[in-house]
């Protein structure tokens, strides 16, 4: 599987000593003066929480078709006005990418969970393929916001890329529950994210490697090392994270490392270059006028969903605002992390201080 050989061999790189390289949390004062935020001591309170001993720690059952699951979270400080949950990529990647949030959002104030999916590293592992499907993943996320108390005067979800699929399959049923959506580095058509990979993505490519990547894949060869030594260099450095592989966090590798492929492969399929499995005819570009709750729209210049799609997505919300991070691919909260959580936490003030606009 190529992201289980990618793992293998970022293992193998140096990797670079800082979380986000060149990039500075937000001073003191320029979160003063975005918000109105707890102070130290409410911030890490931890009266009446239940999971002070584990650290912030819960496993959440979860009932499915196929019998009940525990899944994994993890909460990060303490604010009554703002909850964030984040919804990692993949399928069956981990929060752990998510860790560059640890950089920017205690300093601004905003409580927030780590989440590990069904399927995913630190939650259970069940073997029923049947699991695997959209619409249980929202119902498993309805379940995860009951078991955390979070609800519609608080509550925000942050999607990134598949977990941008299940945000805003979420807020199509579950909306009236949502304060906030932030939909992170994800078209809202896969097969206009296909268009864009083979219109734009792949010519831009050099052309031999691009034949070499492309007989690969004819031939079913994944785990041909070759694919992923190819794909690195010349897809991952250019539009996943925009360094070289020796430079990527530590907590990027590890999630990576720990992608569940019994989950990835059927869900988004083998190839680097486009999706297929069961979400490539997954469309929702004629239901995003439905989604009314102010809703922000994460993109990077270089990322592998296309830019001007993900700004036309916020032109279509009711309550939309979109964010470009200009230096970024896919992964931009690591790629321009000032811009990424700035833009972030700056909507999710405005939202909670009733002062959101386009």
């Amino acid at each position: 599987m190529s992201y289980r050989q990618l793992a293998a061999l970022l293992a193998s790189c140096v990797l670079a000593p800082a979380l986000i390289a060149g990039c500075a949390t937000p001073s003191t004062d320029q979160v003063a003066s975005n918000s109105a935020t707890p102070s130290l001591a409410s911030y890490f309170d931890t009266t009446g929480r239940t999971d002070t001993y584990a650290g912030g720690v819960r496993m959440i059952p979860i009932t499915t078709p196929k019998g009940t699951f525990n899944v994994w979270t993890k909460r990060v400080g303490n604010n009554p006005t703002i909850k964030l949950l984040l919804l990692h990529g993949g399928p069956g990647v981990t929060h752990e990418y998510f860790e560059a949030a640890d950089a920017y959002l205690p300093a601004a104030g905003v409580e927030y969970y780590y989440y590990d999916q069904l399927g995913s590293y630190n939650s259970d592992q069940p073997k029923d393929s049947s699991l695997w499907n959209t619409e249980r993943f929202v119902e498993e996320v309805e379940q995860v916001r009951i078991a955390l108390g979070l609800d519609s005067t608080n509550f925000y979800v942050l999607g990134h890329s598949w977990g941008g699929i299940l945000a805003t399959e979420y807020a199509l049923k579950y909306g009236r529950n949502l304060k906030g959506l932030i939909i992170s580095n994800m078209m809202a058509s896969i097969p206009a994210y296909n268009r864009y990979a083979d219109s734009v993505l792949m010519p831009a490519m050099n052309q031999q490697v691009l034949a070499e990547v492309k007989a690969i894949e004819a031939k079913k060869d994944y785990a041909n090392p070759r694919y992923m030594e190819l794909l690195i260099p010349n897809h991952y450095e250019q539009h996943i994270l925009r360094k070289p592989a020796a430079q990527w966090p530590e907590p990027m590798n590890r999630a990576f490392k720990h992608m569940n492929p019994d989950i990835y492969i059927p869900m988004q399929g083998p190839s680097e270059l486009g999706a297929s499995g069961k979400l490539v005819n997954w469309d929702r570009t004629a239901d995003l006028k439905n989604i009314t709750v102010p809703t922000l729209v994460i993109a990077g210049t270089y990322d592998t969903m296309d830019p001007k799609h993900m700004e036309w997505m916020s032109t279509q919300f009711p309550k939309g605002r979109y964010l470009l991070c200009p230096n970024a691919g896919h992964m931009a909260m690591y790629d321009d992390g000032p811009t990424y959580f700035g833009g972030l936490i700056t909507f999710m003030n405005d939202v909670a201080g009733g002062t959101f606009t386009k």
